[in-house]
Parts: C-alpha cells; structure tokens; sequence
C-alpha cells in the first residue's frame, strides 16, 4: 500500500473539500427530505449514483475485470458500507434526535483506529491517536452545547447510529485492504452498485406511495446536490483518500463536517457559536494538523516503519 505523507497533500485538500460538501449536506438534504421521505431519498439517491459512477468508470477506462476475490471483497463492502450503512442510520436518525447522532457518528476515528488496529490493517501512531483524540473531543463540545440526552427512548435509535458508525468503519478498513491497487473511482463504482439493491428494495414501497407531482424542482435541485456532489464526488475523493493517506487519517476529517455545519448555522440561521463551540473548533483544527504534521510512513502492510 502506498505510504503515508508526513506532509500536507493534495488528498487532504481533497478530504477538506469533502468535509465541507458534507457539511453543507446536513441542510440540503433536510430540504430535500421535506418532499422526499429518507427511505425513499437514499433508494433514489444510490440508484441515479451508482449508474452515472459506472457509466463514468466505463468512459474513463478504468471498469476493468477484477479477480474474482477482490470483485466479492468490494461487493460485500458495498452491501456493509451502503445498504446496511445508509439503512441503520436513516433508521436510527429517525428515532432519535440529529444531536445525538452527531455526537455519536463523531466516534468514527477513534472506532476506525481501534479496528485498524485490533484487525491488522492499520497500527495507528502516536501522533494519530493524539489527533483522534483531540478531534473527538473537539466534536464532542461543539455537539454537546446543543445538549446530548440519552434516555430509554432513543435509544433504539442511538444503537442504530452507532452500528452504522461501526459499517462505515469496516467498509473503510476493508477498501484500504480489498482496494489495493484498484482504481478509487472503480471502487466507488463497484460497491456503490454493490449497495444499491438493497437499498432499492427498501425504498421500493415509499417509492409507490410518493406522490411524485409534490416534490418540486427545489427538492430535485437539493436532491442533485446529494447524490451528485456528497455522493459522486466525495466518495471517490474518500476512497483516494483512504489509499493514499490511511484509513485512520481520513476518518480524522469526518470531525471537520460538523464544523462546516456548524458555519453554515451560524451565516443562514443565525445559530451564533457559543464560547465552548469555539474550543471544539480549536481542539478538532489542532487534532487535525497534529495528524497531518507528525504522521507516521506506512510500509506496504498498512504499519508504520
């Protein structure tokens, strides 16, 4: 596997881009749920994806034969890290309360850092860790302003979130192995059409019920928003990403999101920051330069030299 730079790269850049993209998607695709309901929305979202990033992969000339192991690796990937991925925390989302959810989707490094390590495919160094846990906690305040509740009522919904959290986990460590030499746009073509059945299947009877001539162009605009950029473009971003930086340094920007929905907040709907909010951001920016500025080269097994 390629090494891991102790610089800034153009990876990172890319991975900042994601973060905002993904951030700004919290708010687009709440509109778009106004018209179209989630189930539905991911049914919808993954099948109009999915075909564009295969016929994209075609025209590139990157959808070539894989061996027969690696094509069921990324299959099987596609399924945990897309149908069951996108299910558990639609479901979950639903049934519990979006501050919750962030809160717990926020434990993506640490939960990536420990599976990497407890499985062999990554070891994560020191200076990682210390960014894990300086982004974590970063995420923790900037969510926790907003007062996390965990009762006996969500908390249905709270394991939904956490086992979606722990897919998306595994689907990152398994790309950074099964993805080995594989084109990240035929990676995220493959296991993104891996995904999609089930999430067809799924959506399929909110499909029929949705009266179709209520969702108005401004639900398809922010529709095309979710599928186009936060899925298209950041997934095959994320995956060139997981090859070229690692899997637990990726996974450290997914604590920038928030912060971007955090901004978005604050110039659209005046949710001003308070004074706490403003330490998170700190904590998450320092974790990340920690990570980035001191990380270790990984050798071709994923373990640092």
């Amino acid at each position: 596997m390629p090494a891991a730079s102790r610089r800034f790269t153009a990876h990172d850049l890319e991975m900042l881009l994601v973060s905002v993209i993904w951030g700004g998607n919290f708010s687009v695709s709440k509109y778009a749920l106004e018209g179209i309901p989630p189930l539905p929305f991911s049914a919808l979202r993954f099948l109009s994806s999915s075909l564009l990033l295969l016929l994209v992969a075609r025209r590139a000339g990157v959808a070539v034969p894989l061996p027969r192991r690696t094509l069921w690796s990324l299959i099987g990937l596609g399924v945990v890290g897309n149908t069951l991925y996108q299910t558990a925390f639609m479901t979950g989302l639903a049934i519990t309360s979006a501050t919750n959810s962030a809160m717990i989707i926020a434990s993506l490094p640490v939960v990536v850092a420990l599976l990497g390590t407890m499985l062999g495919v990554e070891r994560a160094s020191t200076a990682l860790w210390t960014g894990v846990v300086l982004g974590t906690a970063g995420v923790g305040l900037v969510v926790a302003a907003h007062g996390v509740h965990f009762d006996a009522r969500n908390l249905r919904g709270d394991l939904l979130v956490l086992f979606a959290v722990f897919c998306w986990s595994l689907y990152m460590l398994g790309i950074r192995r099964a993805g080995a030499g594989v084109n990240p746009l035929w990676i995220t073509a493959v296991t993104a059409a891996a995904g999609t059945p089930g999430l067809v299947l799924i959506g399929l009877p909110g499909m029929l019920r949705l009266p179709w001539s209520q969702v108005t162009p401004k639900h398809w605009a922010a529709f095309a928003y979710a599928a186009l950029l936060s899925l298209v473009l950041c997934y095959v971003l994320y995956n060139r990403a997981v090859q070229a930086l690692g899997s637990g340094r990726t996974a450290l920007y997914n604590c920038v999101t928030p912060l971007v929905a955090m901004l978005i907040a604050w110039l659209t709907l005046a949710e001003v920051p308070t004074a706490v909010q403003f330490v998170g951001v700190a904590l998450v920016i320092g974790g990340v330069l920690v990570s980035v500025t001191a990380a270790s080269p990984v050798g071709a097994g994923g373990v640092p030299e």
